[in-house]
């Protein structure tokens, strides 16, 4: 029988990322990514793509290394927050409520089992563009900005798992996500996994971590929808001097055309120039990868991946453990 969807969790909000060079990685994504600086409190930058509609989804915080600091989910209402809550804490895995942040009401914190900090929230700011910035195209939050190569909204998150499936079983159990496509080892455990709340074919991946890392981060995604854009900021990166590690390609999984780039604080960037499909399905079956089409399903054409690609994460480890 067919479980039963839950439908309490809308997608991904936000995410923190953690930069030892933050005003570095706050330049990146301003004058590369064209995305816009909205607010600073402490030692973090509220940052936002122009189509995002909620007050920001970015959140660039100064620590000592790179990596994920949280992720941030939102609820489809208060009431699908509090049976949320009450599912994570009864799995064992709740930490508790916070006020709120900038842009966002009271949320309740918790650890993937892996240790990856979550949040999950309903009060939400939406953003409001100051007169200069306001578009007669009523259904855009704000006008296309004319620097870098603007992307247009935050796309997903992929996360590195020392135990993959004991994190994708939770993600479907405490908060309702859906399995879209999966690659399967030989005893048919998982090597990753997309899952998504949304028509997206992921707003989460769960990759297993090469070096048996606990919580860490694999990348964060933005969005264009033009697949030029990527051969477009590629020249830019490259005549302003940032790393492109993967140049544009295109996945098996998800039939994504992206690219892969390195902010300076060391996190992976993954730029999406066309998300692929998406699924309306109620009862979608994942489509299940096996190890002999592993190479189409992570590459279906372009330049061959990099070693590091598979054990890069944030944070960085050393390169005695990258190498082995």
């Amino acid at each position: 029988m067919t479980k039963e969807n839950i439908f309490d969790i809308a997608h991904l909000a936000h995410v923190e990322l953690y930069s030892p060079k933050l005003e570095e990685s706050v330049e990146f994504f301003r004058e590369m990514l064209g995305m816009s600086e909205i607010a600073r409190q402490g030692k973090s930058v509220y940052m936002r793509a122009y189509e995002d509609h909620y007050h920001n989804t970015l959140i660039l915080t100064e620590h000592h290394e790179a990596g994920l600091g949280h992720l941030s989910l939102r609820a489809t209402s208060a009431q699908a927050l509090e049976r949320r809550v009450a599912q994570i804490e009864k799995m064992g895995y709740g930490i508790g409520w916070i006020d709120g942040d900038v842009g966002h009401g009271r949320a309740y914190q918790f650890n993937s089992p892996d240790g990856h900090l979550m949040e999950v929230f309903w009060d939400v700011e939406y953003y409001q563009a100051p007169e200069d910035q306001k578009t007669p195209l009523l259904n855009r939050p704000q006008k296309r900005p004319n620097r870098g190569v603007p992307v247009r909204r935050i796309d997903h998150v992929n996360l590195l798992a020392s135990e993959t499936n004991k994190n994708v079983e939770f993600l479907e159990e405490a908060l309702g996500f859906k399995v879209r496509e999966r690659i399967l080892a030989e005893d048919k455990t998982d090597i990753a996994a997309w899952l998504s709340v949304s028509n997206l074919v992921h707003d989460v991946a769960i990759m297993g971590d090469a070096l048996g890392e606990k919580g860490r981060l694999h990348h964060l995604c933005y969005w264009y929808g033009y697949p030029q854009h990527l051969s477009d900021v590629s020249d830019l990166l490259i005549d302003s001097g940032y790393e492109i590690e993967v140049s544009p390609i295109k996945h098996g999984v998800s039939q994504a055309q992206c690219m892969y780039v390195m902010e300076p604080g060391g996190n992976r960037i993954e730029l999406f120039g066309d998300s692929g499909y998406l699924i309306f399905d109620p009862d979608w079956k994942t489509i299940e990868w096996d190890v002999k089409g592993i190479d189409q399903a992570i590459l279906w054409h372009g330049t061959q991946l990099p070693q590091e690609f598979f054990t890069y994460g944030t944070p960085i480890r050393s390169k005695e453990l990258v190498e082995k």
